[in-house]
């Protein structure tokens, strides 16, 4: 069965970059009417006038800002019935005594409280409404250990909202679940990898397919929990990682057999 959106909103965060931009494509190909919601706003535009959608300024963590798009999306295009949170910021892998409070306050100001924001708002409405689909954007950072002391602390948190919610919103149909990407090809990535922060052959060699994910991968998995054939389908974390998460474990074996 085809994935099929026509005739409803989508409202997509974090819509003018990376795994967001190809949340809006994905949609937009499936008949969704696309909001571009971001903080970039002549960069929201441009990828909303590529998709056949709108725009609208959104800072995921600031309150007053999450408020005044809601009132703009349901003013222009009425009640979203899908929600794709992927708003987010990395940080630097930097040990605690180097990490400081400003900077992890912001990754998590901007990774958990504005997922939470935007969940609570427009969730609210869809509920209001009869009901919705919200994605929320994970990492499999925050499933396990790393150097991420906001950033995986902030995604884990987002799992757990993820699986709340949907407890929460499930008899008003509203359907929560998340995706947790692993390394993928992004400008952000491209940006760690560029300052030496990430290397591209151990993103490779820590995963069970040997590739990074591609942004249009992490893509259609939202497309499909958000879609009617998902239906039964509410809390779950589903991780979109090339097997980086199977793969780990073989590194006290001395790595994949294929990649020895």
């Amino acid at each position: 069965m085809k994935i099929d959106f026509s005739d409803q909103v989508a409202v997509v965060t974090g819509g003018a970059s990376g795994i967001g931009e190809a949340c809006v494509q994905v949609l937009a190909a499936a008949g969704a009417r696309v909001v571009v919601a971001d903080r970039n706003l002549a960069a929201a535009q441009a990828v909303a006038a590529a998709n056949g959608g709108t725009a609208v300024a959104l800072d995921v963590g600031d309150e007053a800002s999450v408020d005044a798009a809601v009132a703009a999306v349901e003013a222009q295009c009425g009640v979203p019935r899908v929600l794709v949170n992927s708003a987010g910021v990395l940080q630097r892998t930097l040990p605690p005594e180097e990490l400081t409070l400003r900077e992890w306050d912001f990754v998590a100001r901007v990774d958990l409280r504005g997922t939470y924001l935007c969940c609570a708002r427009f969730g609210a409405a869809m509920a209001r409404a009869g009901g919705g689909a919200i994605v929320n954007i994970a990492s499999v950072a925050g499933m396990g250990s790393g150097p991420l002391h906001s950033y995986g602390p902030a995604k884990a948190g987002v799992i757990n909202l993820t699986e709340c919610l949907a407890a929460e919103w499930g008899p008003k149909k509203v359907r929560m679940n998340a995706v947790s990407p692993g390394f993928t090809r992004t400008p952000a990535l491209e940006k760690g990898v560029a300052t030496r922060t990430l290397a591209s052959q151990d993103m490779t060699a820590n995963s069970a397919l040997g590739r990074l994910v591609q942004a249009r991968e992490i893509a259609q998995a939202v497309a499909f929990l958000a879609s009617q054939q998902a239906s039964a389908i509410t809390g779950i974390n589903l991780p979109v990682d090339a097997g980086y998460l199977v793969a780990i474990p073989w590194a006290s074996y001395g790595g994949l057999r294929t990649c020895r």
